[in-house]
């Protein structure tokens, strides 16, 4: 679940008519015992790092399994990858006698790699940001492939053919919303076409698409078809979200309805049923908007046939049962399923992992990913089958961590969370997954953005935060499969392997406890060359246990910098000759990246 008071809806520096009340709340799950694994799950039977390790001495080939229906279209555009050998530096190798073994088993393959995964969220309040060089420069290193727009809740309060000033809001748009206990206040609706500094035009989203070689994805306001005083406010707000898609240009493939519409943070939640003249109830259900979604998803598809543009367009569901959750909408995905009669063409969920509002230590954070993400593919999957409704393509256009009170946002643990979110939103085949978001607000270190707005104290506009780091080496280390990885011998290491259409293959490494571990890795069916090429990424010993520092391969950031070091691209890898075996040491609350020859 998102919580608004950390993101779009409460940003320090701007005043947004909707209060963020809402408490929810998670449980936290308790660590894999040993024998963990990361990728297809399936301890192998043989172990080896040398050729001939199938039955009889051959190698058994790999074979890429049918695209999962939770990933679907989203992989039609997958690209093979190809391993570039990293400049290195040789160091002595740890001896072999570690207590922890991880096999990685090449035919065993669990997915291909979906483009779409390394994605995240840009938001009106960054500014027109296309002319600042350095966050260009990041953003395109990061590589997401994709960034959503214009925000989280901002979007039901969006109006992106306006400027607010010139051309103001609607006029069947009222001037003050309702919170989820009634209370007006003034709406602070958001312009796409306002091009003063201090936010970011929809112009300007589509330039730093073009800037970071990135795709949209774009959130219509479904809130006005809730909140709109017109005869028709659902036709009225469907016919607002056509003309975007033909403003857009068939620049945007991927479209969604609205954004944690059974949120009651959220415009729309509660209406005036006053000002209301089709007959809604002050409080949203899941019948409604999967009735409504039918009529955008109807008006929009128009709009892209008109110059033939080919859109996909998502509708909203629950991550979690919340038939006991005060703060959103019982049976909302059932009746959200069973009113839009499978006119979606994908799903979208959020997930914010830790319990709300708590000062978490590292151990219930990094206990969340492998748990939550597959208790949510589990809700999510039998959300459809209850519904009757066909299982569709499955988007995380939202996720982060919403631990507070110990910088945990901006800290290196994040930094492992979000590499332990990547390997299982792979593991359970979700088709893409966007990061909230690339900046946000200080707030004393609860800030979930990925670079420093400016607000961060004596540290340099658009730093990067350690999350950047970790997902910047995932996406360069990382294969274009994932392939079956197994650990025996400890709960805190998790591994999730790849192999790259180059030949290569590797296995990412994280320890989410408190002493280094030294890690024996095995490939299974691999014909491994003569060395293994590997980066260690761990914390700083500032603000323990919650570091603002990322080392690399022993390279800090400059001093009084957060983040990590500047020369993050050309640090060389450490090798190590695969004779004698593969042994790395995983630092603690750290994560190894590794890549071994192919012979």
């Amino acid at each position: 679940m998102a919580t608004r008071h950390q993101k779009n809806m409460k940003n320090v520096k701007l005043t947004i008519g909707i209060l963020c009340t809402a408490l929810v709340t998670f449980q936290a799950c308790k660590k894999d015992p040993a024998g963990n694994s990361g990728g297809g799950g399936n301890t192998p039977t043989t172990v080896s790092t040398g050729v001939g390790t199938g039955p009889g001495g051959s190698i058994v080939a790999g074979t890429d399994p049918s695209v999962a229906t939770t990933q679907g279209f989203f992989l039609d555009n997958w690209k093979a990858k190809i391993f570039t050998t990293p400049t290195s530096q040789s160091l002595s190798k740890p001896s072999a006698d570690a207590s922890t073994t991880v096999v990685v088993d090449l035919s065993q393959i669990t997915t291909k790699v979906s483009n779409y995964i390394f994605g995240n969220n840009s938001n009106p309040f960054m500014g027109q940001i296309v002319d600042q060089a350095p966050l260009m420069s990041h953003i395109t290193a990061l590589s997401p492939n994709i960034i959503r727009a214009p925000g989280g809740s901002l979007s039901d309060v969006y109006f992106f053919n306006a400027d607010g000033s010139t051309t103001p809001a609607p006029s069947d748009a009222p001037s003050t919303l309702l919170d989820l206990n009634g209370t007006a206040s003034a709406a602070g609706y958001w312009f796409g076409q306002n091009t003063q500094s201090w936010t970011l035009s929809i112009d300007n989203y589509y330039k730093m698409l073009q800037q970071t070689n990135s795709t949209g994805l774009i959130t219509v306001n479904y809130g006005y078809a809730r909140y709109g005083t017109s005869a028709h406010p659902d036709q009225v707000a469907a016919h607002l979200a056509a003309d975007w898609v033909r403003y857009d240009k068939g620049r945007t493939t991927y479209w969604e309805v609205g954004n944690e519409n059974y949120g009651n943070w959220e415009a729309g939640y509660r209406i005036d049923v006053s000002q209301n003249k089709d007959g809604q109830p002050a409080i949203i259900n899941g019948t409604i908007y999967g009735t409504h979604f039918k009529v955008f998803a109807d008006s929009m598809r128009a709009a892209a046939a008109e110059k033939g543009y080919n859109i996909k367009i998502g509708i909203v569901l629950t991550t979690t049962n919340d038939v006991a959750n005060n703060a959103g909408v019982s049976n909302w995905n059932h009746d959200v399923l069973t009113a839009e009669g499978n006119s979606a063409d994908f799903f979208v969920v959020h997930n914010y992992y830790t319990p709300y509002g708590q000062n978490s230590n590292p151990s219930i954070i990094l206990s969340t990913p492998a748990p939550a993400t597959s208790t949510m593919m589990t809700w999510v999957k039998t959300s459809a089958q209850n519904a009757g409704a066909t299982l569709k393509p499955v988007v995380m256009d939202e996720w982060n961590i919403q631990a507070v009170g110990s910088s945990q946002q901006v800290s290196n643990i994040a930094g492992l969370h979000a590499v332990m979110t990547l390997g299982e939103t792979l593991k359970n085949q979700i088709s893409m997954a966007s990061r909230w978001d690339l900046a946000n607000g200080w707030n004393g270190g609860d800030d979930m953005g990925m670079f420093n707005i400016g607000d961060e104290p004596s540290v340099t506009k658009w730093n990067p935060r350690p999350a950047f780091y970790y997902m910047h080496y995932f996406e360069k280390y990382f294969g274009d499969r994932m392939v079956s990885s197994s650990v025996n011998g400890s709960s805190d290491i998790f591994s999730y392997g790849s192999t790259f259409s180059s030949g290569q293959a590797g296995v990412v490494l994280v320890n989410q406890g408190s002493t280094a571990q030294k890690v024996n890795i095995q490939f299974n069916n691999y014909a491994i060359g003569a060395n293994y090429y590997y980066y260690e990424l761990t914390g700083g010993s500032d603000n323990p246990p919650f570091s603002h520092n990322v080392i690399i391969n022993g390279n800090g950031p400059a001093s009084g910098q957060t983040g990590g070091p500047s020369n993050f691209d050309s640090i060389a890898a450490i090798a190590a000759p695969v004779a004698g075996g593969i042994t790395v040491i995983v630092p603690a609350f750290g994560a190894v990246y590794l890549v071994a020859d192919k012979k």
